[in-house]
């Protein structure tokens, strides 16, 4: 067995999904960007406990892996914006469908953790 995976080694497309999301808020991160641009330190704001260097860190994952679109103007102070891509903008679909399934597992399981 190797040493690492790549992604050019993934031929699942489920495992594939599962390492272009792995990271506790990457999927929450990409639900508020489906939305609408955010900033850095707004998002930070917005998101309860997360640190600066977590959030940097995945955001520079989802534009490495092509979901975000990191926007640097040339002003000061300096001022960064964060969007969906194209690509990034299809995985609305899943959040969608995320969204069905866990409104009806609160039906259905109302024990289930919320937070």
């Amino acid at each position: 067995m190797p040493d690492s995976i790549r992604y050019e080694d993934i031929t699942c497309p489920i495992v594939l999904c599962q390492q272009l999301l792995a990271g506790k808020w990457k999927i929450v991160l990409l639900y508020m960007l489906s939305m609408r641009t955010h900033r850095f330190n707004e998002m930070q704001r917005l998101l309860d406990g997360i640190t600066a260097a977590t959030l940097n860190k995945q955001l520079k994952e989802l534009v490495e892996d092509g979901l975000v679109l990191r926007k640097s103007y040339d002003e000061i102070p300096p001022r960064v914006e964060y969007s969906l891509t194209a690509l990034g903008a299809e995985f609305n679909k899943v959040l969608d469908s995320m969204q069905v399934f866990g409104n009806a597992y609160k039906q259905v399981a109302p024990h289930a953790k919320t937070n």
